[in-house]
């Protein structure tokens, strides 16, 4: 009676050394479980809006900044439905909006606020961020040598993460001067010297 060895296929053959094979089947593993995770799980939670006293052009600048993959999956939660900002500017725009809606700025003087009312400019894609600008003509030209304090609203994206962090930087002559709105934070107060 003659033996029959059982044979075995693979769809991924490993022959050497047992050592090897250990190897080679935890690289593959480690592929696997690393590809698998889903995208959505990586918001980053974070965005940066920058406010520039332009002198040149006599503005206030407005730059909110934020990770494209946030704000793809912060429209799709806000407008009930898969919006698709890197393809369609009609999403883009819809973002953008919902973005100078969650965002204010005011001049406390003495504690009475005189909002200021940016004009929406638009917003683009670069790279990994998604860019909405906003400006407030013939500012920065009138206020250049003053000492301010601005009263600012920043909630974009804290009502889909309550936990979102978002940082603003006020630019005015080499000076930077930051606050950063986290848990709790709606309204903060920034001097600009």
């Amino acid at each position: 009676m003659r033996m029959m060895r059982a044979q075995t296929s693979s769809a991924f053959p490993i022959t050497g050394t047992p050592a090897l094979k250990r190897a080679c089947w935890f690289i593959f593993a480690a592929l696997l479980i690393v590809f698998s995770i889903p995208s959505y799980a990586h918001q980053q939670k974070t965005a940066v809006t920058r406010l520039l006293f332009n002198a040149n052009t006599g503005s206030l600048e407005i730059m909110h900044r934020l990770f494209l993959h946030d704000a793809e999956h912060a429209a799709s939660v806000v407008f009930g439905n898969k919006q698709d900002i890197i393809e369609s500017a009609d999403s883009r725009a819809l973002f953008g909006s919902y973005v100078v809606n969650r965002f204010a700025v005011a001049i406390d003087d003495s504690g009475l606020l005189k909002e200021l009312t940016p004009l929406y400019l638009g917003e683009e894609i670069d790279g990994q961020y998604l860019w909405v600008y906003q400006e407030v003509p013939d500012f920065a030209a009138s206020h250049i040598d003053k000492a301010l304090k601005l009263r600012v609203i920043n909630s974009v994206l804290r009502d889909v993460w309550p936990d979102q962090s978002n940082l603003v930087n006020v630019e005015r002559g080499g000076n930077i001067e930051s606050i950063t709105f986290a848990v709790g934070a709606d309204s903060l107060q920034v001097a600009v010297p």
